[in-house]
């Protein structure tokens, strides 16, 4: 038998969307089993990932629109997004975040 190299990867888990605008919140906490996210946004937005109840600012992690980010977190944690300010090739839009937890 011959086997083949494998990539890494990770089991999906529950897939929830924060809808931002000015600053919100995940609906839910991240599950007990959850140490890795993905996320993707469909506008430049920021992040801010923490303990208890999060809200985010424009000096929190920018993350581009369309783009994919991998980010280790605890189980329990929660995470919040805001629309990333006008800034040069950076142009202010309300959008969506999926939020996909990963173990």
């Amino acid at each position: 038998m011959s086997f083949f190299p494998k990539q890494p990867s990770s089991r999906i888990g529950s897939t929830q969307t924060v809808a931002y605008d000015s600053s919100v919140g995940a609906t839910n906490k991240f599950g007990s089993g959850t140490f890795q996210l993905r996320l993707v946004a469909n506008s430049a937005c920021c992040y801010r990932i923490g303990d208890g109840a999060q809200t985010a600012t424009t000096a929190d992690v920018f993350l581009p629109a369309n783009s994919v980010e991998y980010v280790t977190v605890t189980p329990g944690q929660n995470i919040a997004a805001i629309k990333a300010a006008s800034n040069g090739l950076v142009t202010a839009t309300a959008g969506t975040l999926w939020v996909t937890e990963l173990s």
